[in-house]
């Protein structure tokens, strides 16, 4: 059957899809039937394997889309459903023509052009079954594209031709390495004025240390972007017809011809690098075919040892079917993936350290075995809740009673259904190596799921910290209620979005990844919930610290008739070292047994507990150790509570002359605007406390990249497009904290406490 299908797609199609007027030339035929001779063996093998897997999951893939922002992502995702017959017409990002892109079904991301929340689909091509989740670009949405990486298998990379590695591909790459996904990468808008593909994939070895190298070379450049040559089978691929419909292949352009058996030659090189079956097969000085390159190309790409560069232009109907026969030919079925469920009777899921390897136990893909899942995404219906489901081992019924490992729940699996954008279509089984949608399951984003008998637990997804914070005014009172329910339900959708209530006063705050990120939370309360609400400056997660070792010994003592409160603890308090994970540690170097294990304890969690609101505004302590030397306690008046106060209250003095001080968020900005405005944006960052780390002019298109103060980064959008007559875009990633400057310090004080003068001149002179 594939056998047959693949002589329909490389021999007949070439043919019946050529342009009416110019009948195809013997050559053509020719060279598509010893094409065709080539990969009989390749594409007959797999067909055997498939069919001997009683799964078929031989037949399927799962990928995601990741890329930077406005690198072309949903426009692909669109022209992929189009050429596998998913949908009937393809329609544009931006909702131009009153419609927009398939994947982008809500309003918002209709008026904007941008991605706000990761969207399946399922599709077919070459015979197999493609399920597709297409994600954000922006970095305020970067938890989408973290939870979606967790449940692929592959991805597709897509780069643009102009702006190459950007700051949010360093942050994609981040996260498929944690993962350790394999990829292809995909050069796109190469009809872009100033694209130079080769040059970006330069930037993926350099930049993201990545062992890539093209299989295919454009043919033209910018607006004279034709079609692509394939290096491996060495020929010319045009996609003609008004749609790019019509794939074409032909001789190479005698000029380009030289060129392209040179970089098979790069390629076959670099292969043999990273795969001992081909290095053989060369040594022995066989000729390295087709079949043995793809198959080698395939091992490589599996095993996380090579990146192959596929070019195009999505939004010119260009280069998309070659990308999605390399997806076929080169991303791995779930067989090929390797993944670990916890043993929760050797392993507490919920504990921040490592599993130890007894823990680890490997999952099958076996539909017959216990069944085992992660709710990877969760979001609200007009049917209720629909959860995002990938199924790791086993068979998940319709009806069948399943626990919830995260929250020790029994329940029924009511419906099931695979997704299509913002349609469904209703399933009864789904196996393992699949992904579904689930109705009427209450659950968190990362919640595990196993049989009812079943320990196996999937681990939880990276989430990270929440950097900025508004406060919330609701303007009809009567609807607070109302809307804390709508807050606490975004919160489960969304592990980076949180809010909080004062407990006096009675305000609300939102924290989330940038403005962009909260804006568009309070937009949709608005449009989806009838709530309209106001915001306040924005408020950055601040941290505060210390800068030099002290020393205390405390004595805390209360006498008030009756048993009293007494701990004795000593020892010192100092910074931790750069580079380290811990956000705080406490070590116990105690000498003898002057203390109890239990009062240990409590002084440990008075510590831990002061951190999570520090003397200067009220933030979480980070970077501090703290060590206890010595101590002592009454027979009669210590207690555990007393050890806690007293810890607490050491902290607090010994602070005071620890040079207490702040941390600010720092963000990797990169903007891109005009060439003529290059001037223009680096001042403009400069005046925003920015340290310019790099500067380049691509063409028509000035690049710069910074370190920036989140707090200096509000506005700064709207004020760049002023300055480059709204052709100039901002993007920016969290990448670190780091000390506040003395002359901020006071202002910043000042600003969250109102009491910024005294507290100031007590820290003032203190830092190093």
């Amino acid at each position: 059957f594939f056998f047959a299908m693949h002589v329909c797609r490389a021999f007949i199609r070439p043919c019946a899809q050529r342009a009416p007027v110019s009948p195809t030339p013997v050559w053509v035929l020719a060279l598509n039937l010893r094409r065709l001779q080539g990969n009989a063996k390749w594409y007959s093998s797999e067909a055997t394997d498939i069919a001997k897997d009683k799964n078929h999951l031989g037949a399927l893939r799962n990928i995601g889309i990741s890329a930077h922002i406005d690198s072309g992502k949903t426009t692909l995702t669109e022209r992929v459903l189009y050429y596998t017959g998913k949908i009937s017409a393809m329609h544009e990002v931006k909702g131009s023509d009153e419609v927009g892109a398939t994947m982008d079904s809500m309003e918002l991301e209709k008026e904007k052009g941008i991605t706000i929340k990761s969207a399946a689909t399922y599709t077919s091509w070459g015979g197999l079954h493609i399920n597709i989740i297409d994600t954000p670009g922006h970095v305020d949405f970067t938890i989408e594209v973290e939870r979606s990486l967790k449940v692929m298998d592959g991805a597709i990379m897509i780069l643009c031709g102009v702006g190459g590695v950007q700051s949010q591909t360093l942050t994609v790459d981040r996260q498929m390495n944690r993962y350790r996904v394999p990829r292809v990468a995909f050069v796109n808008k190469l009809d872009r004025l100033g694209s130079q593909p080769l040059k970006v994939v330069e930037q993926i070895k350099d930049q993201l240390g990545l062992n890539a190298c093209p299989i295919q070379l454009p043919i033209g450049a910018e607006e004279n972007f034709q079609g692509v040559v394939d290096i491996i089978e060495q020929r010319a691929i045009f996609f003609e017809g008004k749609d790019g419909s019509q794939v074409v292949y032909k001789e190479i352009p005698s000029d380009l011809a030289e060129e392209a058996k040179a970089l098979r030659e790069q390629l076959i090189e670099t292969v043999i690098d990273v795969d001992s079956t081909l290095a053989d097969a060369y040594l022995e000085g066989e000729a390295i075919t087709t079949d043995m390159l793809k198959r080698a190309i395939r091992r490589a790409t599996i095993d996380l040892l090579f990146v192959p560069v596929l070019m195009g232009s999505a939004f010119k109907n260009k280069g998309v079917q070659a990308l999605l026969d390399a997806v076929v030919d080169y991303l791995p079925d779930p067989r090929q993936r390797v993944n670990y469920a916890y043993d929760l009777t050797k392993f507490d899921s919920n504990s921040e350290k490592q599993p130890p390897a007894e823990a680890l136990v490997q999952l099958s893909t076996d539909p017959k075995a216990q069944f085992v899942g992660l709710a990877f995404k969760i979001m609200e219906t007009k049917f209720g809740q629909l959860t995002w489901m990938r199924v790791y081992q086993g068979t998940l019924k319709k009806g069948m009673q399943v626990m919830n490992l995260s929250q020790r729940a029994k329940l029924r699996i009511p419906r099931l259904a695979r997704m299509h954008a913002d349609s469904l279509e209703d399933v009864d089984g789904i196996q393992a190596g699949d992904i579904c949608a689930v109705f009427g399951v209450e659950c968190s984003s990362g919640d595990a799921f196993s049989d009812r008998d079943s320990s196996l637990a999937m681990s939880k997804m990276f989430v990270p910290e929440p950097v900025v914070s508004v406060g919330l005014e609701i303007k009809e009172k009567g609807k607070v209620d109302n809307l804390l329910k709508v807050l606490n339900r975004y919160q489960r959708e969304d592990p980076t979005f949180k809010f909080t209530v004062d407990q006096e006063s009675g305000q609300i705050q939102i924290s989330g990844m940038g403005e962009l990120h909260l804006d568009i939370y309070c937009e949709r309360l608005k449009r989806e919930e009838n709530i309209e609400v106001s915001t306040g400056k924005p408020y950055v997660k601040y941290r505060e610290t210390i800068t030099r070792k002290v020393r205390f010994d405390y004595t805390h003592k209360k006498q008030s008739g009756g048993a009293g409160q007494y701990a004795k603890i000593v020892g010192y308090m100092e910074p931790i070292g750069e580079g380290s994970s811990e956000v705080f540690e406490f070590q116990n170097e105690m000498v003898g047994q002057n203390l109890t294990a239990g009062y240990v304890t409590a002084t440990k969690k008075g510590f831990e507990e002061v951190c999570q609101r520090g003397p200067l505004i009220g933030n979480p302590v980070w970077g501090v150790r703290f060590v206890l030397e010595d101590g002592g306690f009454h027979q009669v008046d210590s207690s555990e509570l007393a050890f806690k106060i007293a810890s607490a209250r050491a902290f607090y003095e010994a602070f005071k002359g620890a040079g207490g001080t702040l941390l600010q968020p720092i963000m990797n900005v990169e903007v891109q605007g005009p060439a003529g405005a290059m001037s223009t944006i680096l001042a403009s960052l400069q005046q925003r406390n920015g340290r310019v780390t790099g500067s380049v002019v691509q063409g028509p298109t000035a690049i710069v990249k910074a370190d920036v103060p989140l707090a200096d980064m509000f506005g700064y959008t709207a004020e760049l497009r002023q300055h480059t007559a709204g052709r100039g875009e901002a993007s920016m990633e969290y990448s670190r904290h780091e000390l506040v400057e003395d002359h901020e310090l006071h202002k910043v004080i000042a600003e969250y406490t109102g009491k910024g003068d005294d507290k100031a001149k007590a820290v003032k002179g203190k830092k190093k």
